[in-house]
C-alpha cells in the first residue's frame, strides 16, 4: 500500500493520473496538492472529491512548509510531481512564473523529502520521488534523426523547457548527492480528457464547435509525438512499481504527426461526428459542419512562435524492455473519444472561456480566433 502526494493533481495529465491510479489502486491513499493556477481545475476531481482515502489541498509547492506538513501527517512515501507551468507561449511572454514554479518549486519539493524521508529517525527506506518531465527539454530535432533515447543530451529551446531540464537536474541531484530514491519520465504530448483549451488539440476542438479560425504556425509541418494520457498514466505505473531508482525512462506514444496533417485529422473526425448526430447541429450551429460545410475550411496560418522546435520523437524501448510498457491507444480511436469526451462535457469547457482567456487567445493566434462563451 502506497501513500501519495500528487502535485498539480487538479491539472490535466495529473487529474487523469489521480483517477487512474484510484481506480487501479483503491486501497492507497492519495493526496493531492494544487495551487488552482488558470490551468488547475476542481471540476476535474469532482468524481473522487470526497471518497474515502483522497484528500485535496489547495497550496503552492513552493511552500516547503506546507509540505512537509503533509508528509508527515499523511506518512506520505511517494511524491508524483506534475506541477508545473507548462505552455510554451506564456513561458516566452512570462518566463519569470516559470522558473519560481519549475524549478523553486521542485526544490521545495526535494528538500521536503529529504528531510522527511532521509533525515527522519528512524529513515523511510521504501520511498520514491516521481518527477514528470517532457521531451522538450531534448530540444528539437530533424526530419531524419532517429528518436531520442534516455542518454540524448538536455537542449532546451524554450524557457519553459529549460526550466524543466533545471528542475530534472536537481532531482538527479538529490537521487546522486543525497540517496533519494528518485526517478524522471520525459513523455511525448498528451492529450484526452481534462485538456484546457489553449493546447492544440482542444482548442481545435472547441473552435471547430464555434466556427472560429484554427490557428497553425507558419506552415504547420512541425511534428509531434501524441500520447494518450490513459496511456501516460500507465507508464508512470509501471515507473513507480517496477523503474529503478535514478533513472529516467521515455514514454512516447509512437504517434509522429504534423501539426497540420493532425488538425486535418480533427476536422475529418469533427465532420463525421456531425453526419453521425444530427443533435450537433442545433448545439454548434456555427461549425461548417452544421451547414454541411467542412471543418478544413477554419484550418488559418498563423506567425510562427520564436525558437518553435521543429520536431519532437522519443525512443520508448528502454520502457519497453525493462517494464513491459507501450502505448496501447491508436491515434484514431484515441482522437475519436477525445473529441466525444468535449461534446460530453459541454458544461466543463465552458465555464473555462471566460474574458481573460478569450483575451490571451486573441493576442496569442489573432482576433478571428476569439471565442463565443455564453
Amino acid at each position: 500500500m502506497s501513500n501519495l502526494l500528487v502535485t498539480g493533481g487538479a491539472g490535466f495529465i495529473g487529474s487523469n493520473f489521480v483517477h487512474y491510479w484510484r481506480e487501479h489502486h483503491p486501497r492507497d491513499v492519495v493526496v493531492v496538492l494544487d495551487k488552482l493556477t488558470y490551468a488547475g481545475n476542481l471540476d476535474n476531481l469532482a468524481s473522487v472529491n470526497g471518497e474515502s482515502g483522497f484528500h485535496f489541498v489547495h497550496g503552492d509547492i513552493c511552500d516547503e512548509r506546507l509540505v512537509l506538513g503533509l508528509l508527515r501527517e499523511h506518512s506520505i512515501n511517494t511524491i508524483v510531481n506534475f506541477a508545473a507551468e507548462s505552455h510554451v507561449d506564456r513561458s516566452i511572454s512570462g518566463p519569470d512564473e516559470f522558473v519560481q514554479t519549475n524549478v523553486i518549486g521542485t526544490h521545495a519539493l526535494l528538500k521536503a523529502a529529504r528531510a522527511v524521508w532521509l533525515e527522519s529517525d528512524p529513515p523511510v527506506h521504501a520511498h520514491r520521488f516521481h518527477q514528470i518531465s517532457t521531451d522538450e527539454v531534448f530540444g528539437s530535432l530533424g526530419d531524419s534523426d532517429p528518436p531520442v533515447a534516455e542518454t540524448a543530451r538536455y537542449a532546451p529551446s524554450s524557457p519553459y523547457a529549460a526550466s524543466k531540464a533545471a528542475a530534472d537536474h536537481l532531482v538527479s541531484a538529490y537521487h546522486r548527492t543525497y540517496g533519494l530514491q528518485t526517478t524522471i519520465s520525459n513523455c511525448s504530448n498528451n492529450f484526452g480528457p481534462f485538456h484546457f483549451p489553449e493546447k492544440l488539440i482542444p482548442l481545435v476542438i472547441v473552435n471547430l464547435l464555434h466556427g472560429r479560425a484554427v490557428p497553425l504556425y507558419g506552415d504547420g509541418r512541425n511534428v509531434r509525438d501524441w500520447l494518450f494520457v490513459t496511456d501516460h498514466c500507465r507508464g508512470i505505473e509501471r515507473i513507480l512499481q517496477h523503474g529503478k531508482s535514478g533513472s529516467y525512462y521515455n514514454i512516447g506514444g509512437n504517434n509522429e504527426w504534423t501539426n497540420l496533417d493532425l488538425v486535418r485529422k480533427l476536422c475529418q473526425l469533427m465532420d463525421d461526428a456531425f453526419a453521425g448526430d444530427p443533435l450537433l447541429c442545433p448545439r454548434f450551429p456555427a461549425s461548417p459542419a452544421a451547414a454541411g460545410g467542412t471543418c478544413a475550411s477554419l484550418i488559418s496560418f498563423v506567425r510562427d512562435r520564436p525558437g518553435h522546435d521543429f520536431r519532437y520523437a522519443l525512443d520508448f524501448s528502454k520502457c519497453a524492455a525493462e517494464l513491459d510498457y507501450s502505448p496501447r491507444e491508436s491515434i484514431g480511436v484515441a482522437l475519436s473519444r477525445t473529441i466525444q469526451w468535449y461534446l460530453d462535457n459541454e458544461q466543463w469547457w465552458r465555464r473555462l472561456i471566460d474574458a481573460d482567456y478569450q483575451a490571451w487567445v486573441e493576442q496569442q493566434y489573432g482576433a478571428a480566433t476569439r471565442l463565443a462563451s455564453r
